[in-house]
């Protein structure tokens, strides 16, 4: 009597399912379902900037966290590793694997990201009058702790073993300090299966850090697409953009530069830059504050960790040992020393986080600025469509904050080349070290839904025939070769 198709006797080898960052930007988690019921998460993200649903989205997993083996992070922003301690905090008590300067910028960023929601939670309750219903914070300090307790660091490049049929390899991506391009080879049922996430994606030529690695022939790629649709190209070199606006709104208008700036990575790529206009002797004569407690520590976590830089900066160290401070700068960490920003009316630079303005300083300088034509407002990285940022970047002549409104006189900028992702032609470069013909299936992640269908068709003419676009919590199941087993 013959055996049993295969097909009979569980055919299934591994499951991969979308439960953020799927035909959006934020939120980034995929799940990797093996047979044996092992369960890897890549990056466990918040979403931001998704309006009244980003509540909703961040209170709902898709999975068991109790039911997770590994979290694997690819790096430390808010939308990638941000709802860890949520995680733990229901009930995951495995391993996290990340870059050792990823964990130490998670450290600062989670904790930061806990007190805010605790603010959150206490400023709802304390205007809820009738006391019912109370918000509860996503998680605490307390969870954070508990979530650092889990990590476990992965150089880049040292192929590591997580379980005997798991191996991890971490390559630079080139995008923050300690960002990873994640690679799994997976064996089962004497089948190897390799798995290769991006992360986000650097820019090849990027100010302060190294380009994305080439990587190892993959079989599944899990692929971001922010600027999938997009060239970074500015006509002029950041320093000279940099310098024309601050000379042009400080020294003629005698007005404020506000620069949102991401706490991670963007300023302390500002401060680069200003520091190297300051080496040729270019730098306005006219203050500059960073105000973010957050971004201080930021800088101090990327000082600690020069293995990243690339030769540009190494060059640099050689006449100045620290090439992110210059004359006339002022770190600003006290909310008193912040207001009093506001009621100085000189001409100054002023970077504040969030990058998207959604929340932090940033805001009270947008208000303070926002309706007077002499400031200007630059935008230095990717907003979301439906962030503050983005709203200005799309040309929105008003806006909401604080409960008013307010139109918008200032000139609103952006430098597009300061953006941490890269363009379509960083991304494609990115892939370039990969077959397509080996590649059976490559996802698109991380993207706006239309900036996705026209990445996915740039994609297909350079041979990636098989280019999906996941929903939100689309699984896809892979099976075994058919085979008779006895």
């Amino acid at each position: 009597m013959p055996a049993p198709p295969a097909f009979l006797i569980n055919p299934i080898l591994m499951k991969i399912a979308f439960h953020g960052a799927a035909r959006a930007v934020t939120g980034s988690k995929h799940l990797i379902t093996l047979k044996d019921n092992t369960k890897i998460l890549l990056d466990c993200g918040m979403f931001q900037g998704m309006g009244e649903k980003t509540e909703q989205l961040n209170g709902y997993f898709g999975f068991n966290p109790k039911a997770i083996t590994y979290v694997i992070l690819s790096h430390a922003h808010i939308d990638h590793c941000g709802l860890l301690p949520r995680l733990v905090a229901e009930g995951f008590n495995g391993t996290i694997y990340s870059t050792p300067a990823t964990m130490d910028l998670a450290r600062i960023l989670l904790m930061d990201s806990a007190k805010i929601q605790m603010q959150d939670a206490e400023y709802e309750n304390r205007h809820n009058h009738d006391q019912k219903d109370l918000e509860e914070a996503l998680y605490t300090e307390d969870d954070v702790v508990k979530t650092l307790s889990l990590f476990k660091v992965v150089e880049y490049n040292e192929e590591f073993n997580i379980s005997p049929h798991v191996k991890l390899l971490l390559t630079d991506a080139g995008h923050i300090l300690g960002s990873a391009a994640v690679h799994l080879q997976i064996k089962e049922d004497g089948q190897t299966s390799r798995i290769t996430f991006s992360g986000d994606v650097g820019r090849y030529g990027d100010l302060l850090l190294k380009n994305p690695q080439t990587f190892p022939q993959a079989d599944y790629i899990i692929m971001e697409s922010t600027y999938g649709d997009s060239l970074h190209k500015d006509l002029e070199p950041i320093e000279n953009m940099l310098l024309e606006i601050i000379n042009h709104t400080c020294n003629i208008k005698k007005g404020k530069v506000v620069i949102p700036a991401f706490s991670v990575g963007r300023t302390q790529e500002l401060l680069y830059a200003l520091n190297g206009l300051e080496l040729e002797g270019k730098l306005p004569n006219v203050p500059f504050y960073v105000d973010s407690p957050l971004s201080i520590e930021a800088t101090e976590v990327l000082k600690n960790h020069p293995e990243v830089y690339n030769n540009g900066v190494k060059k640099v160290l050689q006449v100045d040992e620290d090439p992110f401070s210059f004359k006339g700068l002022k770190f600003i960490e006290s909310v008193v020393e912040s207001k009093a920003l506001n009621n100085d009316p000189r001409p100054c630079v002023i970077i504040s986080a969030s990058g998207m303005a959604e929340g932090g300083r940033v805001r009270h300088h947008i208000r303070n600025t926002i309706s007077n034509p002499k400031n200007t407002i630059l935008m230095v990285g990717y907003c979301a469509p439906g962030t503050l940022g983005g709203k200005l970047l799309a040309g929105d002549k008003n806006i909401y904050l604080f409960g008013d409104d307010y139109e918008v006189k200032a000139d609103i900028r952006s430098v597009k080349s300061m953006s941490a992702h890269g363009d379509y032609e960083d991304l494609l470069r990115f892939l370039s070290c990969q077959d397509p013909a080996h590649v059976k299936q490559l996802f698109l992640v991380h993207g706006e839904y239309d900036v996705q269908l026209n990445f996915a068709q740039r994609l297909r003419t350079t041979g990636f025939k098989d280019v999906e676009i996941p929903k939100y919590h689309q699984e896809y199941d892979y099976k075994t070769e058919p085979a008779w087993s006895t």
